[in-house]
């Protein structure tokens, strides 16, 4: 199997390259490389998710599969009063992810290298976020699902995106049978973005 971004050490050659996004009315610089999901300029689907997220702005935060950072950064400006736990297995999205909040002056985030939610056990949050790694497969994917289900508090919420055709009615069948109650929140190109509430069944 060839190596993608869902890999703790990628060995591709190294493409720095600065970008500059503009993410819910706020303008934003990256350092993005090889070997890192989206490494061209933040993906459709994480935009979709971006615009759609209603965070409280005390919320204690879980983005899972942080990348160089769009998602978790644009939540950390949502929750201003709060904090956000950034998390990927690849060792080089965490190290761009740090330069990058750096970058942006954001401070309410931790950045952690962890193999799915293996790096934040015992703590809880009220939001979790992902873009899950598709590419990693099912399994790995189902894997989140269970774990932020475990780390969130009672009300708490995941919000997801995922394309139709990979996989989004599996996965928002597995999202119904661990949660309380899952909403689509939007639509938009095939990409589908899923609210899931933690709420004691």
């Amino acid at each position: 199997m060839s190596q993608h971004y869902y890999s703790n050490q990628p060995e591709a050659s190294h493409d720095r390259r600065q970008l500059e996004e503009h993410l819910r009315g706020l303008t934003f610089r990256f350092i993005s490389d090889a070997g890192v999901f989206s490494k061209k300029g933040v993906d459709y689907g994480s935009k979709v998710l971006i615009e759609a997220l209603d965070i409280p702005m005390d919320a204690e935060v879980l983005d899972v599969g942080c990348g160089y950072g769009p998602i978790g950064f644009s939540a950390a400006k949502l929750a201003g009063n709060g904090h956000v736990t950034m998390l990927d297995v690849n060792s080089r999205a965490v190290e761009l992810a740090k330069e990058n909040a750096k970058l942006n002056g954001i401070q309410n985030v931790t950045i952690l290298e962890s193999d799915l939610l293996a790096a934040v056990e015992g703590k809880s949050f009220d939001v979790v976020l992902t873009n899950p790694p598709i590419r990693a497969g099912k399994e790995t994917v189902h894997a989140i699902f269970e774990q932020a289900h475990a780390h969130l508090r009672d009300g708490g919420a995941l919000w997801i995106v995922i394309q139709k055709k990979q996989g989004a009615p599996s996965a928002k069948a597995k999202l119904e049978s661990l949660f309380g109650r899952v909403e689509e929140v939007t639509k938009d190109k095939g990409y589908r973005i899923f609210k899931a509430i933690k709420t004691s069944k």
